[in-house]
């Protein structure tokens, strides 16, 4: 008897410590996402400081206003299209359900536990092991997956990877890194225009406020970079986030930390890596760095993998 409810007491603790950890992980995933949301509020900031930048130095208040439908407009269709794009980028190829029979069984049993529609699933011949999600919602998701990928995880490994593709679409870290990138390319073209247009003369600068052409000048080539890294600290934020959730789906940390230990120690990149899309996997597509460690860190699309096995190892779950 005095056994049996020494059993009890120890059980009665394990599920009080797992609900504290689970808790714990849903209150850190609430914090990420706040933050990312905020970083995404600097963003949108920065678009509208450019344009007014631009239409205060030429003395058009309609270039602001171009400014911000145009990013709207170029937002809503990398996001309506945001699927193809990776898919494409990638060259993926859809994944026989014959020939890749228990990739799809784990995809689908994933869903349904993360009650998400089962997204459609691709493949990427590349010896590479990566993988990565796209599409404008959970209806629409895409989960591609490399050949060198099924080829070096075993089938926890896979399903933490998996998992971790799942929770960026349960996440909705789709819609947040589509506008990033868009964002970022569309900062980049104003600076770029606004630079020629100064190159060629564009505009009579006579009678102009000095130190408003030093402002918007300023503006206008600090505004990418800063895009730019504030696209890295967002990206590096949703790979933790991810990791976490796909652990809460498994209640396995260890297969997912496995996971990403097997893939770091792969070098090369991937034969189609592209900046464009290269946040979206979930390793960097261009292999391992050789950067000092901060450069490697700020300028990167992704956290160190050993800070992010290493979070995964302090789960308790």
């Amino acid at each position: 008897m005095k056994y049996t409810v020494a059993q009890e007491l120890d059980s009665s603790r394990r599920i009080k410590y797992d609900c504290c950890s689970m808790a714990s992980l849903y209150t850190q995933q609430s914090k990420n996402v706040f933050r990312t949301w905020m970083l995404m509020g600097v963003f949108l900031a920065l678009v509208v400081a450019v344009g007014f930048a631009m239409s205060q130095y030429y003395g058009n208040p309609g270039i602001l206003y171009i400014a911000v439908i145009f990013s709207l407009v170029m937002n809503v269709s990398a996001f309506w299209f945001s699927d193809r794009v990776a898919i494409a980028s990638a060259g993926a190829k859809p994944a026989d359900e014959k020939e890749y029979l228990e990739l799809h069984r784990i995809v689908e049993n994933l869903a349904i536990t993360a009650g998400l529609p089962k997204p459609r699933v691709y493949i990427i011949n590349d010896a590479a092991p990566n993988a990565f999600a796209s599409g404008r919602d959970a209806k629409h998701a895409v989960i591609a997956v490399t050949t060198g990928l099924l080829a070096t995880l075993d089938r926890s490994e896979l399903e933490g990877v998996l998992a971790h593709e799942l929770s960026h679409v349960g996440n909705r870290d789709i819609l947040v890194m589509t506008v990033a990138v868009v964002l970022v390319g569309f900062i980049s073209i104003i600076a770029d225009m606004f630079l020629r247009m100064n190159l060629f003369g564009g505009n009579s600068r006579e009678n102009k406020n000095p130190l408003i052409a030093i402002a918007a000048i300023t503006a206008i080539i600090v505004a990418p970079i800063v895009a730019q890294l504030i696209q890295l600290a967002i990206s590096r934020k949703r790979e933790f986030l991810a990791d976490a959730s796909g652990a809460l789906l498994t209640r396995y940390p260890d297969g997912l930390a496995s996971a990403l230990t097997k893939i770091s120690v792969y070098q090369a990149p991937m034969q189609r890596a592209s900046t464009a899309t290269a946040h979206l996997f979930i390793s960097n597509p261009f292999g391992a760095k050789k950067a000092g460690q901060f450069a490697a860190k700020l300028f990167s699309t992704h956290p160190p993998m050993a800070e992010r096995v290493a979070a995964l190892r302090g789960m308790n779950i």
